[in-house]
């Protein structure tokens, strides 16, 4: 979470004062003003809140669709803040094929645990309305006849956006943005379902120079940058 977010949802709004420096029995003011003074580095920042927050609980209010933090602070009090969760990406109810239909779409291509997780994110259910396992996927695949997956019987060697992702040295989303413009080989057999992508693809020059590109982006120092970004709060 931002670091001004996060403190604007959790410390307790302060009337306006005519003063700009914090008096000594105005310590929530003197919080307020250290935050947002534009000497305050990142790092001190999270310093701020290492003293100020004890422990974090995070809980899912599903009827609404947020994240509910329940935030303790040195001293004793309590705060509870309700985030929205992101809704973006979600694969829509209403485009779900059948597990029978995406099963022979989809079977032979992957083993059962990746097929498993296809159709999980594909919003598909069992005839009992539960998910999927690699053992449920198994006994359908054989009661419809579908083949199992063999590596050895593939006639171009594929791997997952993931396990590509891994390969290259970058994160999901940039080895998907690379797919989608084109640069790097993917593609899905139905969408929601796992990308394919041939090994082969990856030692191209054309997905070399993308790669790089996606490297040149990158802060200097982007460990340093990774760290000033991430909130590491107590409790989580």
């Amino acid at each position: 979470m931002n670091f001004d977010v996060f403190m604007k949802l959790s410390l307790p709004r302060q009337p306006e004062h005519n003063w700009k420096i914090p008096v000594q029995n105005d310590p929530i003011c003197g919080k307020h003003v250290i935050w947002n003074a534009p000497s305050t580095d990142t790092r001190t920042k999270q310093r701020l809140i290492h003293i100020l927050v004890q422990e974090i609980i995070c809980d899912l209010d599903d009827a609404t669709n947020e994240a509910v933090l329940l935030i303790h602070w040195t001293g004793g009090r309590h705060t509870e803040v309700r985030v929205a969760r992101v809704k973006t990406g979600r694969y829509p109810a209403e485009l779900a094929p059948s597990a029978v239909e995406a099963l022979r779409k989809l079977g032979g291509h992957w083993p059962d645990r990746e097929l498993a997780v296809s159709l999980n994110r594909m919003l598909c259910k069992t005839g009992d309305g539960e998910s999927w396992t690699t053992v449920r996927v198994r006994e359908m695949r054989e009661r419809l006849g579908i083949p199992e997956y063999d590596a050895a019987k593939v006639d171009v060697p594929m791997i997952s956006l993931t396990k590509a992702a891994e390969t290259l040295g970058i994160c999901v989303g940039s080895a998907k943005s690379l797919a989608k413009k084109g640069i790097l080989p993917a593609t899905q057999i139905l969408p929601g379902s796992q990308w394919m992508v041939p090994v082969e693809a990856l030692t191209s020059e054309a997905v070399r120079i993308g790669v790089q590109g996606v490297a040149d982006r990158r802060p200097k120092f982007y460990e340093d940058y990774q760290y000033d970004k991430v909130v590491r709060l107590p409790g989580l």
